[in-house]
């Protein structure tokens, strides 16, 4: 489980990329790259992570569902997530 501040971390950062969104897109299509560098670091897209929604897991995380490998994998095995079950051949 990943810490509380972690987590709340990246949804800063979330909120901050959407809020720059549209002003950064402006800048760099008008090549303006001393503006762009004069805006926040956490502003950029790049810095974002992806976490697992639920335990907030940095590694192993599938985008499909947007949730780790291992919450996948027990949410599978008790039949939460419709049309995924286990293989067997």
């Amino acid at each position: 489980m990943a810490k509380e501040s972690m987590k709340a971390r990246e949804v800063k950062r979330a909120k901050l990329i959407a809020k720059y969104a549209e002003k950064r897109a402006k800048m760099k299509a008008e090549g303006d790259f001393v503006g762009l560098q004069k805006l926040p670091k956490n502003a950029s897209p790049i810095r974002l992570h992806n976490r697992c929604k639920l335990t907030g897991r940095p590694k192993g995380y599938m985008r499909q569902f947007g949730i780790s490998r291992i919450c996948f994998r027990e949410m599978a095995a008790a039949g939460l997530i419709p049309g995924v079950k286990k293989a067997s051949w």
